[in-house]
């Protein structure tokens, strides 16, 4: 329940990142632009460091969180591991041996 949880919070993230980097203008205008006066939403400059800081929160909030869920994973060689039958274990009656593994190499 986790990894789900983490999951649909890293793509919450990525969608806001989406729109956050739609309403900048690469030309330096963007949503600032909009905001003549000085006096709406604090200004022109406030609006470009809060969406400079939303962007670089946002794809933080990401990186960390993908790293932290890859950490989580099982790694291949653990679940190859966890899958293989211990020595002490039987075969289940009426199994028997695949032809490749036949010992008298036919």
């Amino acid at each position: 329940m986790g990894a789900t949880l983490i999951s649909i919070i890293i793509i919450l993230a990525s969608v806001l990142l989406i729109l956050v980097v739609f309403v900048q203008n690469p030309k330096g205008g963007g949503l600032s632009s909009d905001f003549g006066s000085a006096s709406q939403l604090g200004g022109v400059q406030k609006t470009n460091e809060f969406i400079d800081k939303a962007t670089w929160s946002l794809a933080g909030v990401i990186a960390i969180l993908s790293i932290f869920l890859t950490l989580q994973m099982k790694s291949p060689e653990r679940v190859i591991k966890d899958n293989t039958p211990d020595a002490t274990e039987q075969p289940a009656e009426g199994g028997s041996q695949p032809a490749s593994e036949n010992p008298a190499g036919g």
